[in-house]
């Protein structure tokens, strides 16, 4: 994973501003004063991507407990969120990063690897940002399976 140019941890985190699936405006800044955990995933209705969106979905009141907020993004167009966030029930925010300008900037858009294909592509990475907006931890390699329990862990021991 040498290609990931990974922004510093205690470094303020890179400010951003997106649309959510409803195409309404969504700003890093709105959530100063609550840890936000960004998580960056390859597509919405994917089987790993579902996996670890469900596990949040179920575990929402837990991150609310700790004062954070979950933002899954992804290059998907809000139509696309939409349909996930359908699909699914899921219950917080999906933002849409089409031109994958956030991806760049928390240096996740990349080259990959794929039955033997390489292409350029965002890496499942989560980013948790503190309530002053500075980076407090990566997770580097992200379980879809235990994502949920994984951030919850690494909250608590903020």
């Amino acid at each position: 994973m040498s290609a990931l140019n990974l922004p510093s941890v205690g470094a303020p985190a890179p400010v951003f501003s997106t649309v959510n699936q409803e195409d309404k405006a969504v700003s890093l800044s709105d959530f100063k004063g609550k840890k936000v955990v960004l998580y960056f995933y390859p597509k919405a209705m994917t089987p790993g991507c579902t996996t670890q969106a469900c596990g949040i979905r179920d575990t929402k009141a837990e991150f609310a407990k700790r004062n954070a907020v979950v933002l899954g993004i992804s290059p998907d167009a809000p139509v696309r969120l939409v349909k996930f966030i359908e699909k699914e029930g899921l219950n917080f925010d999906l933002l849409s990063d089409e031109d994958h300008a956030i991806a760049d900037q928390y240096g996740v858009w990349a080259l990959k690897k794929f039955m033997g294909k390489e292409y350029e592509g965002i890496h499942r990475l989560t980013f948790i940002i503190d309530e002053q907006g500075n980076l407090a931890h990566i997770i580097e390699k992200v379980k879809t399976k235990s994502h949920h329990d994984d951030v919850l862990a690494i909250l608590d021991s903020l």
